[in-house]
Order: structure tokens, then sequence, then C-alpha cells
């Protein structure tokens, strides 16, 4: 599972990790952009497409977990957000572990400008929408129970 802000480097980190044998990875952004093209273009919209894209991939997720290591490529940025994880590596009696990239906004809107600058991803995002998407951020904490690796990115 993966927590940062938008441009922190979750998908860099997600692909990088997939690389492990016998490992999995499913990306949220990838699936969103085939399933729903063009549909999202709110805050709104990305919750009412995300909330069913989980409820149609938790039982597939689980049921990978049982024979293969899967890499989340999810954002993990909210309590809600990482309860829906949670109940997924329980169902399926799996381990865990959150990756949290830290970073801050100016690293994450420079790193965004660049990736936008490129067009390399399914989502360009303004500078408004990092806010908007930020505003809702909740770093992980121990009380939540979860393994988590730091990544210190300043």
């Amino acid at each position: 599972m993966i927590c940062g802000k938008i441009a922190s480097g979750k998908s860099t980190l997600a692909a990088r990790l997939a690389q492990a044998p016998d490992t999995v990875l499913i990306s949220e952004d990838f699936w969103l952009a085939r399933l729903y093209p063009g549909e999202i273009a709110t805050i709104e919209d990305y919750a009412r497409c995300t909330r069913r894209l989980r409820e149609a991939m938790a039982p597939l997720v689980a049921d990978l977990l049982r024979s293969v290591s899967v890499v989340l490529d999810f954002q993990a940025n909210t309590p809600s957000a990482r309860a829906w994880m949670r109940g997924i590596f329980e169902k399926a009696g799996a381990a865990h572990e959150l990756h949290y990239l830290r970073a801050s906004d100016a690293v994450c809107k420079a790193r965004l400008a660049a990736r936008n600058a490129t067009g390399g991803h399914e989502y360009r995002v303004s500078e408004a929408e990092f806010d908007l998407f930020t505003s809702h951020f909740v770093e992980p904490s121990a009380e939540e129970g979860f393994s988590i690796v730091l990544h210190d990115q300043g």
C-alpha cells in the first residue's frame, strides 16, 4: 500500500516494488483512466469512480494475496482509504506494508509541473486540484496499526 500526496512518487515506487518476484501491480490511475475515460473532472467524480473500482477490485486483490504479493497503487491518503485496504489484507490473512512517501507541497508541485509538461501520466492535475486533494490528506499514524515504511523526501 502506498500513501503520499499527488506527485510524491507513489507510482514510481509502486513500479519498483512490483519488480519483486511473484508480485502483481494494481494501479488505481490505470484502471480509472480506462474504465471512466473523460468522466473524472472533479473530486466528487473521483470519489464516485474510485468507490466503484474499489468494490470491484477488493475480492480480486484478496484472492491474489493468497498466492502472490500485491502492490496496491491506490491512494492510501485518508483513514477511510487505509481502512478499505486493511479489510482486504485481513480478509486474505496476508502481511502488509504501508509505504509512506513524505514530501513537502513544494516538492510535489515541482514534480507535478514536470509531470504535466511531459504528458506521461494518465491525469493532468492543476495546482488548484493538487491543493484541493491535499486538503483531504491525512498522514498515517501509529494508532492505525500499520507496518509503515517511511520514505522521507523533504
